[in-house]
């Protein structure tokens, strides 16, 4: 297997202007979406890149003119691009007037990846390296959208796998299958980022030999392990910290993989000279509701007169998440409290600071 250099740009939330949105309590900046993702494509040009990923929410809402615009200027780079859908791209099973449906999503990214109308695929992008994309949005019969994988994809990838197992996989889903949060899988505002049926995926991923699994879905700059298993999870491009990552892969002569990933931020765009402030600012702005009820859920459950109180000292708490890399310390906080907080740290379980959510060496 040769060395090889890819990127990818998560959950862009592309609008075009006719497209967004009014509401003002929404966390991400939608009106960059354009201007940020022209940014990070016009760098991307200037590398030798073999290929782009893209792990969902490539739309605002799904709208068929974001679809369009997005899947033509795709089409236009100069490496391949490889995409799945995400919540936000597959709102409805059936299309509206101004929205795609579940099944229209494929005939938009033809050239991303979709070679028919099913929702998930497969490709030997290069020699000994395979792209697997899944589509975790799914719809139960009341029309209700759910996070998890259908049978008939789960019998496609069980069939797939042994097939497969001797390459280096990259599978792509937008869901989270590993977690990124502190109990992400049992907490009620964490939880559905994360994949319904994950522990099945990662046990069939697990026999294949496969180490690598790309996210996005969350907004947050995560690396997290389980099993031997990475999943890279990447911000959103229109939030804070507005990051994309570069992995370059290399396989020294008899050595084990090594994948080298950096990080980048969009720091300014025309019309936004300050957009990391301001998009700092923004999301501290619209945290109190949030905070409170991070701290009168589970398990800290305090009273809502409590969780008032110490909201406004947790204003820059979500943001410096989204970054990734962060170390939490809240001295004033009550023992228990500070001890939750400080769980989100990256550190290890041994107490030793591990800072790989931006830029890391990981060995395979």
């Amino acid at each position: 297997m040769m060395n090889f250099r890819f990127a990818i740009i998560s959950d862009p939330h592309v609008a075009v202007p006719q497209t967004l949105p009014d509401h003002t309590n929404r966390f991400h900046l939608v009106e960059v979406s354009i201007l940020a993702l022209e940014k990070v494509l016009n760098h991307l040009q200037q590398l030798n890149l073999d290929f782009l990923l893209l792990p969902g929410d490539l739309t605002q809402d799904g709208e068929t003119d974001n679809h369009d615009w997005l899947g033509k200027r795709l089409r236009s780079l100069p490496f391949p691009v490889f995409v799945v859908p995400g919540n936000h791209d597959l709102t409805s099973i059936n299309p509206t007037t101004t929205k795609i449906g579940l099944h229209q999503f494929p005939s938009y990214y033809g050239h991303c990846g979709y070679n028919s109308q099913q929702l998930y695929y497969t490709q030997e992008i290069l020699p000994g390296v395979r792209i697997i994309g899944l589509n975790s949005t799914q719809f139960n019969e009341e029309g209700r959208q759910l996070g998890c994988l259908d049978n008939e994809q789960l019998t496609w990838l069980e069939n797939l796998l042994p097939q497969v197992k001797d390459q280096l996989l990259l599978v792509m889903i937008h869901h989270n299958v590993i977690e990124h949060l502190p109990n992400q899988s049992n907490h009620e505002l964490g939880k559905r980022y994360m994949l319904d049926n994950a522990s099945l995926l990662l046990k069939m991923l697990s026999s294949a030999n496969c180490k690598l699994i790309f996210t996005g879905h969350l907004h947050v700059q995560d690396i997290a392990e389980q099993q031997g298993i990475y999943e890279i999870t990447t911000g959103s491009l229109v939030s804070y910290p507005h990051p994309y990552r570069i992995i370059e892969v290399q396989r020294p002569v008899n050595g084990s993989l090594s994948l080298n990933i950096t990080s980048h931020r969009v720091k300014n765009v025309p019309g936004w000279d300050d957009l990391e402030d301001i998009s700092r600012q923004w999301l501290a702005e619209r945290s109190f509701p949030f905070m409170v009820k991070l701290l009168t859920a589970s398990p800290l459950k305090l009273s809502l007169a409590e969780a008032e109180k110490l909201a406004p000292s947790l204003r820059y708490f979500w943001s410096d998440v989204a970054a990734g890399d962060g170390i939490f310390y809240f001295p004033d906080f009550p023992v228990e409290i500070r001890d939750y907080f400080q769980r989100f740290s990256a550190v290890k379980a041994d107490g030793t600071v591990s800072k790989i959510d931006n830029q890391a060496i990981l060995n395979l």
